[in-house]
């Protein structure tokens, strides 16, 4: 005997066997990909997450049988402490996570709004962590359950680089690897150069400086940075992040030397992109640059990198060298401008899957 299966949030099946179970309505699912944060700020969270973002070959890609024994037996004895320190001095305690996942969380619900005004319940809107939790995996899992049949995975990262939009993709992958049956994917590509992003970036600017006679001295661009070695392997990243520079720039209408691109968050011995922020924002207050602001144009979100190295290390870094003002301008998180920008990419990759 057969019967037609309706089922609630699930599709029709003509002349299915009685026993066939519902089957999810056809979805697209879109699902936003960050870095990662730790569960907590104690010992054992940051030990978890440290190890996990530590090991990722495409960050730290030393042989394993050198860097394994130095990063279990030294790094992660030490670094959980001062890392969970930095953490607990920027936690959302009201929420019980870090700003980071406060930020996406909201990101997330704003985009999914703006795709519901836009396609209705066909398409879902989740989030992951490349570390940490939500995983890639489980929530990839989730929407393959909910009846994502095709999935846009976004990384969040609007310049492209091995340690942050491919490892990303690499986990992204390799969830599919378990699953039965694999929904279509397309992965949306870096937004650099993209108008709507770039200005939104200079609203955020005109929003501390709003008439060419107030800006500051010098406005630092600081971008996370990488070994250089990465850089003449083929990443693009360096070149990209300048390129977002020139254009905020030239967006701004501000001469060539009044915004300077470095990069910060350094680790290990070996040389990475240069100039470093923290050595370039003392060295402009010795030049007597008193006013300086400080942008990071690379992360989609604020995080330990910005609220806590930038407003702690890199501040007290120009202030020790003689600097009077430092301004932070905040990232775009979920400004309207930044979500607009997001879901012009999405619309694009989008394109054929939905009208």
């Amino acid at each position: 005997m057969t019967k037609e299966l309706i089922h609630p949030g699930h599709g029709r099946l003509a002349h299915a066997p009685a026993d066939h179970p519902p089957v999810p309505r056809k979805k697209i699912g879109v699902l936003l990909a960050n870095l990662g944060t730790p569960d907590n700020y104690d010992y054992w969270s940051m030990r978890r997450y440290l190890n996990e973002f530590l090991s990722d070959k495409r960050v730290i890609d030393y042989p394993r049988y050198l860097w394994q024994p130095l990063l279990q037996l030294v790094i992660l004895t030490k670094r959980p402490f001062t890392s969970g320190a930095n953490y607990k001095s920027i936690w959302n305690h009201e929420a019980n996570e870090s700003p980071l996942m406060t930020i996406t969380k909201a990101q997330t619900a704003k985009i999914a709004a703006a795709a519901q005004a836009a396609w209705g319940d066909e398409v879902i809107v989740d989030f992951c962590m490349r570390y940490g939790n939500p995983s890639t995996k489980s929530v990839v899992d989730r929407l393959v359950e909910q009846g994502c049949e095709k999935i846009l995975f976004f990384p969040l990262y609007p310049q492209y680089a091995g340690p942050t939009s491919a490892t990303a993709n690499d986990q992204f992958f390799r969830a599919l690897m378990d699953i039965k049956r694999q929904p279509a994917v397309r992965i949306a590509p870096e937004y650099v150069d993209r108008p709507s992003y770039i200005d939104a970036l200079a609203k955020s600017v005109e929003r501390f400086y709003p008439t060419p006679d107030q800006k500051p001295d010098v406005l630092v661009a600081s971008y996370h940075g990488m070994p250089k070695r990465y850089l003449m392997e083929g990443d693009p990243y360096h070149c990209q992040c300048a390129k977002t520079t020139r254009l905020l720039r030239e967006r701004l209408g501000w001469a060539k030397d009044d915004i300077h691109t470095t990069f910060q968050s350094v680790f290990g011995r070996e040389e990475w992109l240069r100039p470093y922020t923290v050595e370039h924002v003392a060295e402009l207050a010795k030049q007597g640059k008193k006013n300086i602001a400080v942008i990071s144009p690379a992360f989609s979100a604020d995080c330990i990198e910005t609220l806590e190295e930038i407003n702690g290390e890199i501040r007290e870094a120009f202030e020790h060298a003689g600097g009077e003002s430092f301004t932070y301008i905040p990232c775009l998180n979920d400004d309207d401008a930044h979500i607009t920008a997001l879901m012009e990419v999405i619309s694009e990759n989008l394109m054929g899957w939905i009208k």
